[in-house]
């Protein structure tokens, strides 16, 4: 999974297919398609119905002979096929045309840190089926670090957070590489699950997880923290009548549901910082965390990690597409590699010519000992 930034220049197009969306960004055209990563398909004739956002919308409303699938699960391809078709159609017709008239198409894709050997495949196969000759796989660390502007290239540490939907992961930069990293298996997804676990717990009631992201009725105002509001009204179906029913919640009552996934975060954290060398913990210290990805704007996360670590924790500018536009600026050379030895080249002739000399020398020793 190493590839050099010149090789990356020849690449034509970057995709990120993550679990929740999928981003393809173009040389010269910048971000093209921004899109959930759904797919609805008539199971009878085994035609695509819908993708992306409407396809999303179907999701739990369909009757029996359509399937909602999502062919993306934790950043890697588990239906090769429909991720190809998935793609074909949310790219259109006329975008698949100008791409088609690349003489050799190079593709190039995030994958998640330490993917096996298997998900590097499915991503490779699901770009080849779509015309690309060569595909080039980047470490989603490295292309959000880029993204979101840290100077990855530089010999000092930088500390950043990737939240997906199902997974999280966490790394230590420098000198353009990961010095130690943690994948995570808790995202997003994990804390909605465990919102709908509690009021179907304790207040037994069922929300519509797909229609309307629990968050975003149960974290209202500053949720997380405590100086949000004392409590919050939610509306769903009863467990035992199935009637639509509205109860008054205790948000500090989900605050606490809500921390026990985020346990395992913390952890991985901690696991990251004592596994870094000492010099770089010191620049953490001032430099903070850095954090990226569509569930890094879950209210109150951010003074969770700053109480929990003691350091300074900061959300990019765009953290949902930071990854695709890190990839995007490496596609355009907007990254320069860092030189370590400006002056190797005056060095090493001049060592050429200490070796020439030595050589010579021996030469002569040897033509003594002949003679």
């Amino acid at each position: 999974m190493t590839v050099s930034l010149e090789q990356l220049r020849r690449c034509h197009v970057a995709v990120d297919l993550g679990a929740a969306r999928t981003r393809v960004f173009v040389k010269g055209a910048g971000l093209v398609v921004d899109e959930p990563s759904v797919a609805a398909v008539n199971t009878r004739t085994g035609a695509l119905i819908a993708v992306g956002a409407l396809a999303e919308k179907m999701t739990g409303r369909t009757p029996d002979y359509i399937r909602v699938v999502r062919p993306v699960s934790g950043g890697t391809v588990v239906d090769i096929e429909m991720a190809q078709r998935m793609l074909r159609h949310l790219l259109g017709e006329k975008l698949r045309r100008q791409l088609r008239r690349k003489p050799r198409l190079r593709a190039a894709a995030c994958t998640p840190h330490d993917s096996d050997p298997l998900a590097q495949r499915a991503a490779v196969e699901t770009l080849v089926g779509l015309g690309a000759r060569r595909v080039e796989l980047v470490d989603t660390l490295i292309a959000a670090a880029v993204g979101c502007g840290l100077p990855v290239e530089q010999p000092t540490a930088t500390m950043i957070m990737v939240c997906g939907a199902a997974t999280t992961q966490v790394a230590v930069l420098s000198l353009g590489a990961i010095v130690t990293a943690e994948r995570i298996p808790v995202g997003g997804d994990a804390i909605d699950h465990a919102i709908i676990q509690h009021l179907r717990h304790h207040h037994e009631l069922m929300l519509p997880s797909q229609s309307v992201r629990p968050l975003q009725l149960a974290l209202s105002g500053n949720g997380l923290t405590p100086h949000g509001p004392a409590s919050t009204e939610i509306h769903g179906r009863d467990v035992a009548t199935g009637l639509a029913r509205s109860v008054t919640v205790d948000t500090a009552a989900v605050r606490e549901a809500i921390h026990t996934p985020l346990t395992a975060v913390l952890d991985g954290i901690g696991k990251v910082l004592r596994d870094c060398p000492p010099d770089l913990v010191a620049d953490l210290a001032d430099r903070g965390i850095m954090m990226v990805g569509g569930s890094a704007l879950l209210p109150g996360l951010d003074q969770m990690l700053r109480d929990a670590t003691g350091m300074p924790v900061h959300i990019a500018e765009r953290p949902d597409v930071c990854a695709v536009l890190g990839l995007g600026a490496m596609l355009e050379g907007k990254v320069q590699p860092m030189i370590l030895d400006p002056l190797g080249d005056h060095r090493g002739l001049a060592d050429d010519r200490d070796d020439d000399r030595g050589r010579d020398r021996d030469h002569a020793y040897a033509d003594d000992l002949t003679e």
